[in-house]
């Protein structure tokens, strides 16, 4: 029998390279300008911000790598935001102080948070109910649920992570907040459960072990990140819901409107090995059945 010819491999250009232009623009200066930071930090001498540069780079790479490992698409518009979050986070947001310059800075990394992870917690939910091979079916409503717990799930992760940073390795992750006015049950006087309210704060003095005094001068009292780590999860709720609200009535509506389009993933074409194997299964089943009994086909 005359030997096959071989197919030339289809689906191997799964990741659509034409449609790509804006996003590998964005990446190629963002990491252009995390190398020159990198560069920057070394000669200063600051290695702990050569490593957050090494990090961004190592994160950067991420959103291509996953969608050659799953063999998804991300939309631009979804990649682009997940680079864009990442710089603003780790480059600006840890190195140039963006953090302690701007207070909504970090406010506005969770809300943001909150918004992909529920649209890539809707997106995988999605991606399941179309998928012949899973029994999953889930109705907008619980598609909706489901993205809404997927970020909020990240969110107190995240928060788990601060925590942990800052007890073992004394970083500050959970930034502290000033306040004026305390209510504690340690201060009651009965030891019981009544709550002592505490007004008008202006300075915190600490007593340490040699028995000197240091006053901080803060112009109140130093809370230790739990204000900070509720406004995070706050921001992160409201991001949630804002997108499992906008993914319901998207899947209500199927096929209605671009906007949610361009942040929820979707499966590519199948990779070539897979595609080739689907191709030349029939004609060697057919070879099979042709052969004399008793004969393997050549």
């Amino acid at each position: 029998m005359p030997k096959r010819e071989k197919r030339k491999p289809v689906g191997h250009e799964w990741r659509h390279i034409e449609n790509k232009k804006l996003v590998y623009t964005i990446y190629f200066v963002l990491r252009l300008s995390v190398v020159g930071m990198l560069v920057a930090q070394f000669f200063n001498r600051n290695y702990e911000n050569v490593s957050l540069c090494v990090l961004t780079l190592v994160l950067f790479m991420l959103p291509s790598a996953f969608e050659r490992r799953l063999h998804i698409d991300l939309p631009d518009t979804l990649e682009i935001i997940i680079l864009l979050f990442i710089y603003a986070a780790e480059i600006l947001g840890e190195i140039r102080d963006y953090y302690i310059e701007f207070p909504f800075w970090d406010t506005m990394l969770h809300t943001m948070n909150g918004f992909l992870c529920a649209a890539i917690g809707f997106a995988l939910v999605d991606i399941l109910n179309r998928e012949e091979k899973v029994s999953l079916h889930l109705s907008p409503f619980f598609m909706a649920v489901v993205a809404f717990c997927f970020s909020m799930t990240i969110g107190v992760l995240w928060e788990f992570f601060e925590f942990s940073m800052d007890q073992f390795l004394l970083f500050d992750m959970q930034k502290d907040t000033i306040v004026n006015t305390i209510s504690t049950v340690n201060l009651d006087p009965s030891h019981g459960t009544n709550a002592v309210v505490v007004k008008g704060i202006q300075d915190i003095i600490l007593v340490l072990e040699d028995g000197t005094q240091q006053s901080l001068g803060l112009g109140g009292y130093l809370d230790v990140g739990i204000i900070d780590t509720m406004k995070d999860l706050f921001v992160n709720f409201i991001g949630a819901v804002v997108f499992s609200t906008i993914g319901y009535f998207y899947v209500q509506g199927r096929g209605k409107g671009n906007f949610v389009t361009r942040f929820i993933p979707r499966l590519q074409r199948r990779p070539a090995a897979q595609v080739e194997a689907a191709q030349e299964k029939p004609a060697s089943d057919s070879c099979e059945q042709a052969a004399p009994s008793g004969e393997k086909p050549e």
